[in-house]
């Protein structure tokens, strides 16, 4: 099982904190954070979006995960809260993964949820 720490009702394991950090450290830009959100969209209704980011909003809920700043804006954060996002490096999938206890299904593909 990976490690992990649990704030403000998203939790961002040590290996996707791992994977943000190394990714952040290419871009070569000072103050980014690991930015979650949801937008409309995906055969299932909703799709999750992953950025890195250097702005902050008015309402964004934050969070720090093994050094890594995690945001989510207000009108995401009701559909993440208790998501877990893990980085998996394996022979059958390589990403950045979100396990959401509030999606009631998802698409075959796992792109999208309701």
């Amino acid at each position: 099982m990976t490690a992990s720490v649990e704030t403000q009702g998203i939790t961002l394991t040590e290996a996707a904190a791992n994977k943000a950090l190394s990714l952040m450290a290419n871009e070569g830009v000072e103050g980014l954070a690991l930015r979650l959100s949801v937008a409309p969209g995906g055969c299932a209704g909703l799709r999750y979006q992953l950025s890195l980011d250097d702005e902050r909003e008015e309402g964004d809920v934050r969070a720090e995960f093994f050094g890594v700043e995690v945001v989510a804006d207000r009108m995401s954060f009701p559909y993440l809260m208790g998501a877990t996002v893990d980085f998996v490096d394996s022979i059958e999938q390589v990403g950045f993964t979100i396990d959401n206890p509030n999606a009631e299904g998802s698409c075959a593909c796992g792109k999208s949820f309701h």
